[in-house]
């Protein structure tokens, strides 16, 4: 999109023929199967995420590879043993790496980095099987550029374990929580009563039995008492980190303008002169 613009700055090309090809920039078809959304992270700030459920292993690392291509980095959620043996394969061939986070994954093109953002995400989970959820998050989360900490199996089944690793996140500067639990899901309104931070609640399908996969985890959390929990569907760890980017990219824009403004200020304001001394 920068090399379009500057070339139509540079007058290499016309006004339609740039309108043009940002049109193609936006949306691209594989195949008459598939549509890739390649203007999402323009237009979002978050990238579009290949669900490897129900897609062949082969055409999940195709399309992955191919938003891999042409954005630097695709990232797949979902994934059984045999996507990820695909995705592996096709990114070998190309030259990529692939980063794993449990049974999602970004795949990067060589060197590419996303831009990074101030924004800082904390996310804690109530327990060890909760993980691989809250990695789809931050899969999500870091692929936008932000800052991520982790703290894991802090359930309320021993209140003791979860003062130490919160106050720690809040001293680190998280905008945003994300706090993943199954079972009976009371992390979240747990932490949400206690903090001035927004928190969002990711109910796991860790629960079963009666209620079981993640059905009273997202009861619970809907039924919080917690004023201001915010509450994503079971196990949408994309859903969940696409929240918390949103939210800390906007507070970490917010403080760059705060902290520009009062640097203004300081500039504008004339200064003191030195008092004249009294002649004798």
């Amino acid at each position: 999109m920068k090399d379009v613009l500057r070339r139509l700055l540079a007058g290499e090309l016309t006004e339609d023929e740039a309108l043009g090809e940002l049109r193609s920039l936006q949306l691209e078809e594989l195949g008459g199967r598939a549509r890739l959304d390649l203007g999402r992270f323009m237009r979002r700030g978050i990238p579009e995420v290949v669900l490897a459920t129900g897609k062949t292993p082969a055409e999940a690392a195709r399309l992955t590879i191919a938003l891999a291509e042409r954005q630097g980095q695709g990232l797949i959620s979902r994934m059984a043993p045999e996507h990820r043996a695909a995705i592996g394969d096709a990114a070998g061939v190309a030259h990529m790496s692939v980063v794993d986070h449990a049974s999602s994954a970004r795949v990067l093109c060589q060197g590419f980095a996303p831009e990074p953002l101030h924004g800082k995400v904390g996310l804690l989970t109530a327990g060890t099987s909760d993980v691989a959820v809250a990695e789809e998050a931050l899969m999500v989360i870091e692929a936008c550029g932000l800052g991520t900490r982790l703290e894991a199996d802090l359930g309320v089944a021993g209140l003791h374990r979860f003062i130490g690793p919160l106050e720690q996140v809040l001293e680190w500067g998280a905008d945003v929580l994300v706090v993943a639990a199954g079972m009976d899901g009371v992390l979240p309104g747990l932490v949400a009563g206690l903090i001035d931070v927004p928190v969002i609640g990711l109910p796991v399908s860790t629960g079963y039995g009666r209620g079981g996969a993640g059905e009273a985890a997202l009861g619970t959390m809907l039924q919080s008492c917690s004023t201001g929990l915010v509450v994503v569907n079971i196990d949408n760890g994309v859903g969940a980190g696409a929240a918390a980017v949103l939210i800390a990219a906007r507070a970490a824009s917010a403080r760059s303008v705060s902290a520009g403004a009062a640097a203004a200020s300081r500039q504008s304001q004339p200064r003191s002169r030195p008092a004249a001394r009294p002649q004798g």
